[in-house]
């Protein structure tokens, strides 16, 4: 939503590199893996953070509408039927 800070990668890559191989790390995201160096800048730190991250990794890739949204328009639907109801 809005720009990241220079020293994001460098802080995510200091948490990835505390727990790798140690405990394990759910990372969620709406954009793909590719976007990481326009995401954070293509610096070193991106690269090893994607490495280490990805390294033992199980993607699981979540495709379709939003169920956020989803959940929005069943709501919609059901204040309608009340009100003309």
């Amino acid at each position: 939503m809005r720009k990241l800070p220079a020293s994001a990668a460098e802080d995510l890559l200091e948490i990835v590199m505390r727990r790798y191989e140690r405990a394990s790390t759910i990372l969620t995201s709406n954009r793909p893996i590719e976007d990481g160096p326009t995401m954070f800048g293509d610096t070193p730190a991106v690269a090893a953070f994607l490495d280490r991250l990805m390294h033992h990794a199980h993607l699981v890739e979540i495709r379709g509408k939003s169920y956020r949204l989803h959940e929005h328009s069943l709501a919609a639907r059901t204040r309608k039927a009340k009100a003309s109801a």
